[in-house]
């Protein structure tokens, strides 16, 4: 990344509204690691237009006695930002992040304190049985046009004398995918199933970017959340979602600790059934794979890629496929033996 030693302006300027006189900063991407008289400092912007949000999300985490959230420091007028060239800034400690210890443990931190504040933000929102509906009905009509798509794209394939190595490749992945597709849309029926007739819905404030490299470990081992930036009352999933799927775009691997974060998390913040469902539904869709069908069938002649890059990334979406099938069917095995066990108490009883 991108480093400089020179005190720009903007840093400058920011930095007397909190009465800091700067001896020298440093940039590393949209933060500015500020050198002052009485410390040193991390100096951030944002849009503004997401100035309010952010700022009204962290200050409910602080109200509601959560305090493993960076700090941010006010100007000294009282503002927890200053507006400069159309951009918000905000001024927080400097928190050296101790990468010592286990990577799994810090992932295991991670998500206690993501269940912490879920658990601090949790409230039920009044849902329209009508809306739920909508939802459902818009969500399993596109994917069954995806695939039909698939079914489609796959006959114009086999009637081809010869196909190219992207056509091929997709042939044989081709079974793997509907597998997929067909297990979200029955959870996402399961789901439907179980929650048409409820009138809330569990919302919290999520994160909204959930990432290892946005939770810091002080010097004494302590965990705090960085960038807030796109946080919203939503339902937990839209933190957890992102991250697994992130997680398991890379090589073929059995995504064991996927299992044990999301349990971990689940011991702090217990997800119910339904939500589990939901979360499966979502995790397991294809999503990246078909994109990559899409892209390739409405190609353009002047298209820059090649059909090595094309063979390249549907090779990759399929591992990630792989990758979440391994780790949905291993929620599925644990939620199994839950439902096995529950009914094994209530029938002794």
């Amino acid at each position: 990344m991108e480093r400089s030693e020179n005190i720009s302006r903007e840093v400058e300027d920011v930095s007397k509204h909190y009465m800091l006189q700067v001896q020298y900063s440093e940039t590393f991407g949209r933060i500015h690691k500020v050198y002052t008289n009485q410390g040193v400092y991390a100096l951030k912007s944002i849009a503004p237009e997401h100035s309010m949000d952010f700022i009204r999300h962290v200050q409910r985490l602080y109200q509601r006695g959560y305090n493993r959230v960076v700090p941010i420091y006010t100007t000294s007028d009282g503002r927890y930002g200053v507006l400069y060239n159309n951009r918000l800034y905000y001024l927080m400690p400097w928190l050296a992040n101790d990468e010592s210890g286990e990577r799994n443990e810090k992932h295991k931190q991670m998500f206690r304190e993501l269940a912490r504040i879920h658990t601090l933000t949790v409230k039920g929102l009044p849902i329209e049985k009508e809306e739920r509906e909508s939802h459902f009905e818009k969500t399993k009509d596109m994917w069954k046009k995806q695939q039909q798509f698939l079914e489609e794209y796959i006959g114009q394939c086999e009637k081809k004398w010869y196909m190219s190595p992207f056509e091929l490749m997709f042939c044989s992945f081709y079974y793997d995918v509907t597998q997929a597709l067909s297990f979200s849309v029955r959870k996402l029926e399961e789901w439907y199933e179980k929650t048409k007739d409820d009138e809330k819905v569990r919302t919290v404030v999520v994160h909204g970017k959930v990432s290892i490299k946005h939770f810091l470990l002080n010097e004494r081992g302590a965990g705090y959340f960085i960038n807030f930036e796109n946080s919203k009352p939503l339902p937990q999933h839209f933190d957890l979602l992102p991250f697994f799927v992130r997680y398991c775009n890379t090589f073929p691997i059995r995504c064991d600790e996927c299992v044990e974060w999301l349990y971990h998390y689940n011991k702090y913040f217990a997800l119910q059934e339904e939500e589990i469902m939901l979360f499966t539904s979502y995790i397991a869709y294809p999503l990246s794979f078909i994109q990559t069908i899409e892209a390739y069938h409405s190609r353009k002649n002047d298209d820059a890629k090649t059909e090595l890059k094309y063979v390249k990334e549907l090779q990759k979406s399929y591992w990630q496929l792989k990758n979440i099938e391994y780790f949905v069917m291993k929620i599925e095995e644990i939620e199994g033996q839950k439902r096995a066990a529950k009914q094994a108490a209530e029938q002794g009883n």
